[in-house]
């Protein structure tokens, strides 16, 4: 008798649970919308981190990255050549041209929502608006690829697609961060299967309806390489070149793609 391999596919949740996913994610994105207003020459990260947590607790949420394996702030701000997991701190004070990537996570009724972006402190220069705009739009040529019968590296490739068309369009090269990028989620903030930013296609399990994944691509106006500050946190880059890094989390629906973390208008 033949037995077939049973098909690997990433995660998946029923309608109701991608709608609770979404209120989570509603919340995320309120408190990113608030952490930028809040985002002025002056202000210190701690004082964003304030704001963040205000706006989750305020919703009946918990902060998901609070105490996470000993992390000590609600959001992760990390700005200029800081990529991901800055540690909001009170002496960290923002300046006019600052660019500013702020990760966001909150938790509501046991689901998870995990959101970020870059923005500018004030005005930036226009090599720092582009990169930003880069990493955007890789993100979102990662969204549009989450399409059932879709393969997990699907997603990578269209992420490092979007990268180039944007290096094409810009002029210049962007380094893709290595080593980090997205993941799945759910009752868990950080689930299997680890997602790359770049890659061939084709590979890994298959998404399906309701497969949710934290697409969040990271990009540099240097270097790929990157290294952990003292702190066992704060990723920075080697080169001392400036990061930028946006995320939504994402699931596949018949009608496509579905954000799960937007924010207000």
């Amino acid at each position: 008798m033949a037995f077939g391999r049973k098909r690997k596919v990433v995660p998946f949740r029923s309608p109701g649970e991608l709608d609770a996913m979404a209120a989570a994610g509603a919340v995320v994105g309120a408190a990113l919308v608030a952490v930028r207003d809040a985002a002025k020459p002056g202000v210190s990260t701690l004082e964003l981190d304030r704001v963040a947590e205000a706006v989750i607790r305020d919703a009946g949420a918990v902060p998901s990255f609070l105490g996470y394996h000993g992390f000590t702030g609600s959001i992760c701000s990390s700005v200029n050549d800081r990529v991901v997991h800055g540690i909001p701190t009170a002496e960290d004070i923002l300046v006019e041209g600052d660019l500013v990537s702020i990760d966001c996570g909150a938790i509501l009724e046991g689901w998870h929502g995990d959101s970020a972006w870059t923005f500018g402190v004030g005005t930036i220069i226009e090599a720092d608006e582009l990169l930003s705009e880069a990493t955007r739009l890789s993100m979102e040529a990662g969204i549009a690829a989450m399409i059932a019968g879709n393969r997990l590296t699907d997603v990578s490739h269209a992420i490092e697609n979007g990268t180039h068309a944007a290096e094409k369009a810009h002029g210049r090269k962007y380094g893709i961060v290595d080593g980090y990028g997205g993941h799945g989620i759910g009752r868990e903030m950080h689930m299997e299967p680890f997602l790359a930013n770049e890659g061939a296609p084709g590979k890994g399990p298959e998404l399906v309806v309701g497969s949710t994944l934290a697409i969040e691509p990271m990009l540099t106006l240097g270097t790929y390489e990157t290294e952990i500050l003292a702190d066992d946190w704060t990723v920075v880059t080697t080169d001392g070149s400036r990061a930028a890094h946006w995320e939504h989390t994402v699931a596949v629906t018949e009608d496509g793609p579905r954000i799960l973390t937007l924010r207000p208008e």
